[in-house]
């Protein structure tokens, strides 16, 4: 399932690869700037995972530099689909600019937030 996602708009602002996790769960790396113009890249990946049942899903925020209230609802409504399905959405190594937006927000208080991908995935500690 290790795929990758390349923006067209303004030179590939955001990259988006996913990969199988182990124990039903998905990998989901964005990598650039999450906004309005670059959101359904990864809305289409997210939905993906979440329409062929993996309801788990781990979001690698590493390499995100910008998210926006438009990349926000992408991830808000991802988590209420996948819980719907029994399942989650794990945000992890949020940057700074990423994670206040979150905080304003109050979205932070919606998602298991985790410091590192080793805590996020199944089996993990």
């Amino acid at each position: 399932m290790d795929r990758e996602h390349i923006g067209s708009a303004q030179p590939a602002r955001l990259r988006v690869g996913t990969s199988d996790a182990g124990t039903g769960a998905v990998l989901v790396a964005p990598v650039g700037e999450l906004d309005h113009h670059t959101a359904e890249l990864l809305r289409e990946p997210l939905d993906a995972a979440l329409d062929a049942g993996r309801s788990r899903l781990v979001v690698d925020c590493a390499g995100l530099g910008f998210c926006d209230s438009t990349g926000l609802n992408v991830l808000l409504a991802a988590r209420l689909r996948a819980e719907a399905a029994g399942g989650s959405v794990h945000l992890v190594a949020m940057r700074p600019a990423v994670a206040r937006v979150f905080r304003i927000t109050g979205a932070e208080a919606v998602f298991t937030v985790h410091d590192t991908l080793a805590t996020a995935l199944p089996g993990s500690g």
